[in-house]
């Protein structure tokens, strides 16, 4: 009978040998293999999914994936030649006007941006070269906020004291509305206003619509002492005229749509306080912030359905961390936001926090979720008051550094 005795020491050498190198390979797969065999990105996008991240242009990957996340220091930026059209990338920003505007907005019927200019007391519009036309010769002082009709020849101009006018740019006149009228909007088709009439007495405080020289007033709600969460808001379809919240719990609340007769529309439920919102053009659905305690008192992006009876259906989240109020809509389908790079906790609850954090600017189809990168300005800047040129071939803003005018060539 042989014996095995002797074949033991060595057979238990080869099994630790092999056990060895079968470990190795095991680590080499783990930390080298998987760390170099990520797909390079070619065309520029960031696509959600898990496809590759936005790249520099030069195939340099930006961005981890995160809600407005980069991992480009704020110098590596400055230190990359920017493109002069955004592609994902760092992208040129372009400076149009150099004083201090107020009352910031893009006219629907033309290319052209609009403004009232601090330092001189004029209002202007700009073009997406720089070229500055002047609306009227007249000065108006200490303009406290402006609210623009749909064309660019009438908007609402309020001062410090409460007097209110419209002015008519083509027509050179004005209006005098009264002083306890507030939060001001034009119908769609601008012979209408809405605005909060705000008596002393919360029992003579309304919502109200009027022609837009101030007649035929017409209380449309009482607001008493709840007067903070109604939002005047004339949707584009000429539905409803505002709205207003009303919370459930902590972290819910209803939004109820108004119309001009006491229709008795649907309700949509929010997850979180906070709430700002913007229509999209055929007025078929609003794009809103919010923030809750589940999202560290940041604000996130949502979209939902809001004409008619499909109210509060297609309700998402767009797993992104910014305002609406950020945000423009170039079409009914897509948005444009400038999203902060990174949002201190509460910074929903407490917007200073955010007042000098960088932005980069996404493009979300707020029907299917994609969203993408498209630029990252190459200048640290916090965007306020973005809109896109009818033809989108232009990204018009305001820093709030500066409250100047720029742009970003799409």
């Amino acid at each position: 009978m042989i014996s095995l005795s002797k074949f033991k020491t060595p057979l238990l050498i080869i099994i630790f040998l092999l056990f060895s190198a079968f470990l190795g390979f095991l680590l080499y797969r783990l930390f080298f293999v998987s760390s170099i065999d990520v797909p390079t990105q070619t065309d520029g996008k960031n696509y959600e999914g898990g496809l590759p991240s936005a790249v520099d242009g030069e195939g340099n990957i930006i961005s981890d994936g995160k809600s407005g996340s980069l991992s480009l220091s704020p110098t590596e930026i400055q230190n990359i030649t920017p493109s002069t059209i955004a592609k994902g990338g760092v992208t040129e920003t372009v400076q149009l006007v150099n004083d201090p505007v107020l009352g910031f907005s893009v006219s629907n019927y033309s290319n052209n941006a609009q403004y009232y200019n601090q330092s001189d007391g004029k209002f202007y519009q700009v073009d997406e070269n720089g070229n500055t036309t002047l609306l009227s010769n007249k000065v108006f002082y200490n303009v406290e906020n402006v609210t623009w009709s749909n064309t660019d020849n009438k908007a609402i101009i309020e001062y410090p004291d409460g007097a209110n006018i419209i002015y008519n740019f083509n027509k050179d006149d004005q209006v005098t509305l009264p002083k306890h009228w507030e939060d001001f909007e034009f119908a769609p088709n601008e012979d209408k206003i809405v605005a909060k009439s705000m008596g002393l007495d919360p029992d003579n405080r309304w919502l109200t619509v009027s022609n837009d020289d101030g007649s035929s007033a017409k209380y449309i709600e009482p607001l008493g002492e709840k007067d903070s969460t109604v939002y005047t808001s004339w949707s584009p379809n000429n539905q409803t005229v505002a709205m207003f919240t009303e919370g459930t719990n902590l972290d819910r609340q209803e939004v109820y749509f108004v119309g001009l007769n006491g229709e008795n529309f649907k309700s949509t439920t929010i997850e979180g306080r906070g709430f700002e919102s913007i229509w999209s053009p055929d007025g078929a659905r609003i794009l809103y912030s919010v923030y809750s305690s589940d999202n560290d008192m940041k604000p996130s992006l949502w979209t939902v359905s809001a004409q008619g009876e499909t109210i509060n259906t297609n309700r998402k989240s767009l797993g992104l961390e910014t305002w609406a109020s950020k945000c423009t809509f170039s079409d009914n389908t897509n948005v444009y936001c400038a999203v902060p790079r990174e949002l201190k906790e509460g910074s929903g609850l407490f917007k200073e926090l955010a007042e000098s954090t960088s932005d980069v600017v996404y493009k979300i189809n707020v029907l299917t979720g994609l969203k993408k990168l498209i630029a990252i300005p190459d200048k640290d800047m916090t965007i306020t008051n973005i809109y896109t040129n009818k033809n989108e071939t232009t990204l018009f803003y305001t820093d709030a550094s500066d409250n100047s005018v720029y742009k970003i060539n799409l």
